[in-house]
């Protein structure tokens, strides 16, 4: 009996999420960390689409049907309130959505 749960418990090793650099970049991504990650899907919240830019330091999570690229990890640009979102690119453009309801489109309220 006890060997049973011995070998159970000893043999299955889940992968866990780790962090890793973006090493090739384009519809598919690929991150190196402690393990290669070649070719994996990015997930997005819905109706948001990204690429990570090489060298992007990206989180990447084992699902069931193979790993994936959850996002990167990268400084914010202007610091935000809680509860604030903002959109930008890496050239600079940026889209805030205030708490007291004004839309900053890279830095000019929009009416």
């Amino acid at each position: 009996m006890w060997i049973s749960g011995y070998i159970t418990g000893n043999s299955f090793r889940a992968s866990a999420p780790s962090v890793g650099e973006v090493s090739s970049s384009g519809n598919r991504v690929s991150v190196s960390s402690t393990a290669e990650h070649r070719a994996i899907d990015t997930a997005a919240p819905g109706g948001i689409a990204y690429v990570p830019r090489l060298g992007d330091s990206s989180v990447v999570l084992p699902t069931e049907s193979g790993d994936v690229c959850i996002g990167v990890i990268a400084p914010l640009p202007q610091p935000l309130e809680p509860g604030e979102l903002m959109l930008y690119s890496a050239g600079g453009a940026s889209i805030v959505l205030k708490n007291d309801g004004r839309v900053l489109i890279n830095g000019r309220a929009v009416e």
